[in-house]
C-alpha cells in the first residue's frame, strides 16, 4: 500500500513553521552561549572559529545538494514512468482492434476506466482504492487474453495484444514503486536536519561570542535554508504541494478516445 514516512504527519506548512523554529532556536542557543562564553573566559574572545563555521555551511551544503538531488531524480522517474504508461495503455487499447468486437469492446471499456481512475485519484487522493482498482482491471484484462489465447494460440494479433496487455501491467507495478512507495528516508531527513541544527548553532555561537549584533542575513540564511527543505519536501510527496507531475499524457489518451468514440458514433 501506499507508503509514509513520519514526517508525512506534518502538512507542508506545519513543516515550514517547525523548520523555521528549529533553525531560530539553534541560532538563539549559539548567540546565546557565544555571549556567556564571552563573559566568563578571556581566553574564549580571541578563539577564531571561523573555519568552523565555513566547515559546518559547506557540509550542510552538500546534504542540501545531495538530498534535493535525490527527490528530483525521483521526481524525473515519476514523470517518465507516468508517460511509458500511457503509451502502453494506449497501445493496449489500438491493439485490442485484433479481437472480436464483444470482447474488443469489453477490453477498450477497462482501459478506460484504468485511466479514469488514473486521473480521478488526483481530486480524491484515494491511492488505496486506485491500487484495489488496478488489481481488478488487470485480472480482467488478463483473463480476455487468456480466453484470446485459447481460441487461436498461434495467432501473431493475439500475441501482440498480449505483449501490450503484460506492458501495461509490468509499468503500473513500475510506477507504483516509483510514484507512491520510493521516498525520501526518515534517517536522511534526521541527518540533515542535525546538519543543519549543528550548522546554525555554530553561526550563532560566532555571532555570540564576537559581540555582534544579530544581522538580518543570519535572518535570511535560515528563510533559504526553509525554502529548500520546503522545496525537497514538496519534490518527495506526491500527492500533496504544488510540485506535481504533468498528467497531459492521460489527459490526451482519454480525449483521443471520446473524439474516436464520437467519430464512430456519428459515422
Amino acid at each position: 500500500m501506499f507508503h509514509s514516512e513520519p514526517l508525512d504527519v506534518l502538512p507542508l506548512w506545519a513543516f515550514v513553521a517547525l523548520t523555521l523554529a528549529l533553525v531560530y532556536g539553534a541560532v538563539e542557543c549559539g548567540v546565546r552561549l557565544g555571549r556567556y562564553r564571552r563573559q566568563v573566559s578571556e581566553a574564549e574572545k580571541e578563539a577564531t572559529i571561523g573555519p568552523i563555521v565555513g566547515a559546518t555551511m559547506g557540509l550542510l551544503a552538500f546534504m542540501l545538494a545531495f538530498t534535493f538531488g535525490l527527490a528530483a531524480s525521483r521526481f524525473d522517474a515519476r514523470r517518465k514512468v507516468l508517460v511509458d504508461e500511457a503509451n502502453a495503455v494506449g497501445t493496449a487499447y489500438l491493439r485490442a482492434g485484433f479481437l472480436e468486437a464483444a470482447r474488443r469492446d469489453e477490453v477498450r471499456g477497462l482501459l478506460r476506466r484504468y485511466v479514469d481512475g488514473r486521473l480521478t485519484v488526483l481530486e480524491t487522493g484515494d491511492v488505496a482504492r486506485l491500487h484495489d482498482d488496478s488489481a481488478e482491471i488487470h485480472a480482467g484484462l488478463w483473463r480476455h487474453v487468456e480466453a484470446a489465447a485459447a481460441g487461436d494460440p498461434r495467432s501473431v494479433p493475439i500475441g501482440l495484444f498480449t505483449s501490450a496487455v503484460n506492458d501495461v501491467i509490468d509499468i503500473h507495478s513500475t510506477r507504483w514503486l516509483v510514484s507512491v512507495q520510493s521516498r525520501i528516508p526518515i534517517v536522511l531527513w534526521f541527518t540533515l536536519y542535525l546538519s543543519a541544527g549543528c550548522s546554525m548553532f555554530v553561526l550563532g555561537y560566532h555571532v555570540g561570542l564576537t559581540n555582534s549584533r544579530r544581522s538580518l542575513s543570519v535572518a535570511a540564511l535560515a528563510v533559504a535554508f526553509t525554502s529548500v527543505l520546503l522545496l525537497i519536501a514538496d519534490l518527495d510527496r506526491p500527492r500533496e504541494g504544488v510540485i506535481k507531475v504533468n498528467q497531459q499524457a492521460f489527459l490526451d489518451l482519454r480525449d483521443a478516445w471520446a473524439q474516436d468514440a464520437a467519430a464512430a458514433a456519428s459515422s
